[in-house]
């Protein structure tokens, strides 16, 4: 069990650094207005998002059901971690939309409001981190 929680924590890590970083790039994306600029941001975009932080993301949650499943864990804090997994999916997806609409040249939002999006996840990563640990309930 300790090897599948270690990995899991591990590509935990790996996911949550794309979520934090991804958003990032969004807002240098959206204050960039020359063409080498925005070319690289997407290219950047892209590979962080297919090639880091989905696949963090689906062996994380493919080792947090083992974790789940396999060891019988339960409590009212996992129920609460799993509704902010949840929550962290529907971002994540959100995150490759924008993707695609940076990629066809059709952001909408400023700068301002990606550094405004890109605080969800850190909030997110503490409430996750204390329900794990102090298991409040």
């Amino acid at each position: 069990m300790l090897w599948v929680k270690s990995f899991h924590i591990i590509f935990m890590v790996t996911w949550f650094a794309g979520l934090f970083y991804l958003p990032r790039l969004y807002v240098y994306h959206a204050l960039s207005d020359d063409a080498p600029s925005i070319a690289r941001f997407k290219i950047m975009e892209r590979k962080l998002f297919y090639g880091i932080m989905t696949p963090g993301g689906i062996i994380t949650i493919a080792l947090g059901l083992w974790l789940w499943l396999g060891y019988g864990i339960t409590g009212g804090w996992l129920m609460a971690k799993l509704a902010l997994v949840a929550v962290l999916i529907v971002y994540h997806l959100y995150c490759g939309k924008l993707l695609l609409d940076f990629k066809h040249d059709r952001n909408t939002h400023s700068h301002v409001w990606y550094r405004w999006f890109n605080e969800l996840p850190v909030l997110i990563l503490i409430a996750v981190v204390i329900l794990v640990v102090v298991k409040p309930f």
